[in-house]
């Protein structure tokens, strides 16, 4: 049942929309009565959880476009941006939302006996370019298309890993920390539009991104380990969470790495 607020009407553009964290943002916020622009990359064997997430989102009365398209292509990023423009209109009510949650990159070690193994330049680049950059271009869009809606927010999923270490997660690190400090950046100068920019740093979830990770089971055991509420951190604690800052009241607060994890890095 959509839920009358202050979200109602205006649009969500979700960078990574087919699963874990986009998916479930892209579903609840579309109870709040935000229309859904779905990016994502799916080959046909995934399509069909696609268009279930799709229905899903129809279902609570709203309006959802997914675009099936790489989001580091910046020729399909301008044309997907043009037929937002074509979508929305001259409505006041446009993209209030626009969360960066892109899971591809490369897990490969810095260094080891085996030279073929390491990581390359291409490999890097793309990790970075796909994985924080992006975030950048994206906005850069968005903006000068005037597409945002008045005091609109940014999120960039981030985690752990942008300051710890995981055995070849070294590529993925990189990436993030690279999000948060372009998050930093784009909050100062975007702060003179009202517009808002922060990192949700989630706690260990179980998403298909986790799953790729080698060694996966010790991070969880890990996390299950420290968190004091005894559990990993749910997709729903980050839409969950979204929902909230995106609240009038959280106007002021912006450039942060904000922590939605239980409390998983206090012990």
């Amino acid at each position: 049942m959509k839920i009358d607020n202050w979200l109602e009407g205006h649009w969500a553009l979700i960078l990574g929309s087919s699963s874990g964290f986009g998916a479930e943002v892209s579903k609840k916020l579309s109870e709040y009565g935000v229309n859904i622009l779905g990016i994502h990359l799916d080959r046909k064997g995934t399509m069909k959880n696609v268009e279930k997430i799709v229905l899903g989102i129809k279902n609570n009365g709203v309006e959802v476009n997914f675009f099936n398209i790489n989001a580091a292509d910046e020729e399909k990023r301008k044309e997907t941006l043009d037929k937002v423009v074509e979508l929305i209109g001259n409505s006041e009510k446009k993209i209030k939302v626009l969360l960066h949650s892109l899971a591809f990159g490369s897990l490969k070690p810095y260094l080891s006996k085996d030279i073929e193994r390491n990581v390359t330049q291409r490999n890097m680049d793309m990790t970075l370019d796909v994985m924080a950059n992006s975030l950048v271009y994206w906005v850069q869009d968005v903006y000068s298309r005037s597409l945002f809606s008045h005091k609109a927010r940014i999120y960039a999923m981030s985690s752990a890993g942008s300051r710890k270490i995981w055995p070849t997660y070294g590529p993925v690190s990189a990436a993030k920390a690279a999000l948060e400090s372009h998050i930093r950046q784009l909050a100062v100068e975007l702060a003179p539009e009202g517009i808002t920019a922060n990192s949700l740093c989630a706690g260990v979830t179980l998403t298909p991104a986790l799953e790729k990770i080698p060694g996966k089971e010790s991070i969880v055991e890990g996390a299950l380990r420290n968190n004091p509420s005894n559990r990993l951190t749910l997709t729903e604690d980050i839409s969950g969470s979204i929902i909230a800052l995106s609240h009038p009241g959280a106007d002021w607060i912006t450039g942060n790495i904000i922590r939605v994890d239980g409390g998983e890095e206090l012990s």
